[in-house]
């Protein structure tokens, strides 16, 4: 199974169906998700989840709807609820009001996570994403992240922002979220509303990944997150340094081929008796330690200096070879 799924599963596993205000709360993010439509009167969820479908249908049973269908074709499951059963759901999704309670944004975010989010295997990279019904709903849920100190990004807030001026940069109240989003969009929502205005919530932040996994309650799939962060970060690092000190390894070879060439120059050229003595024993301490850093140099002189002294030495000989 994918991370996604494990996450999915674990999820659907809670036991917190007691309280009809997370049920409530939960299955309103289901609806904002965009694996629920409306076809006919019918309300549908698809999922390829078979622990997301029975979390589902508990949450109907818990809110007293028990008529539906649940069908498999292919790898998907669908549960199709029939029109009067589903205008209890229509109920819910035009009329309710998310409380500004920790308990009820969790079972809301943790909702539309169910509904319609995904997760990468953290092996490979750092990205999660929600897809939601409408920039309305992306905005509540991302001031409900951060007000937990869960950073997530909306996908094209750009143009959002272009196409609704009115709402950008209003500073809403999430206690009051749907309707005054309803005040300034001035528009009936429904289950079959905005299917041109889909979008998306995301985070590529391995760390703002791992506080949403806690925030929904997915303990046992945060700590395989981070153990697996931790991992990757570690080698990551051990990667950086390999290839920092291959780096300087490098440049160390070459500075010193560069330097015992130009020694040997000058003694083929007969120049090299009439250098001062400093530079001659530099020289000499080169071609006897060709793999030598100048740090190590500095040491074996007889009057030892720093390494800002090898150097200018070093370069003098090569400037005098030219």
């Amino acid at each position: 199974m994918s991370f996604s799924t494990d996450v999915k599963e674990e999820l659907s596993k809670l036991s917190n169906l007691a309280n009809k205000d997370w049920v409530k709360a939960e299955l309103y993010g289901y609806l904002n998700s965009n694996n629920v439509s409306e076809e006919n009167g019918f309300v549908k969820f698809s999922t390829e989840s078979e622990y997301n479908i029975n979390r589902f249908s508990k949450l109907l049973s818990n809110l007293d709807i028990y008529k539906y269908d649940i069908n498999i074709i292919g790898k998907i499951f669908y549960i199709t609820i029939p029109k009067k059963e589903s205008e209890k759901l229509e109920k819910i999704y035009v009329n309710y009001n998310i409380e500004n309670v920790e308990s009820i944004e969790k079972a809301f975010v943790r909702g539309t996570f169910l509904g319609s989010g995904s997760i990468n295997n953290p092996e490979n990279k750092y990205h999660i994403e929600i897809t939601l019904k409408s920039d309305k709903i992306a905005e509540i849920e991302t001031k409900i992240l951060k007000k937990y100190n869960v950073n997530f990004k909306v996908l094209g807030a750009k143009e959002r922002e272009d196409r609704r001026p009115e709402y950008a940069g209003q500073d809403v109240d999430i206690t009051k979220d749907i309707n005054l989003m309803k005040q300034i969009t001035n528009k009936k929502q429904s289950l079959e509303d905005n299917e041109g205005d889909k979008c998306a919530i995301y985070s590529k932040d391995g760390e703002e990944i791992s506080k949403f996994l806690a925030f929904i309650e997915a303990s046992s799939s945060m700590l395989k997150f981070e153990e697996i962060r931790v991992y990757r970060d570690m080698r990551n690092n051990v990667n950086r340094i390999v290839n920092c000190e291959t780096a300087n390894l490098s440049k160390t070879v070459n500075a010193a081929v560069r330097q015992i060439e130009a020694i040997n120059k000058l003694k083929k050229e007969g120049r090299f008796n009439s250098l001062p003595d400093n530079l001659k024993e530099i020289a000499n301490l080169r071609l006897k330690n060709p793999e030598a850093s100048l740090t190590e140099l500095a040491t074996m002189l007889k009057e030892p200096i720093g390494k800002s002294g090898v150097n200018y030495r070093l370069k003098s000989l090569i400037d005098l070879a030219k």
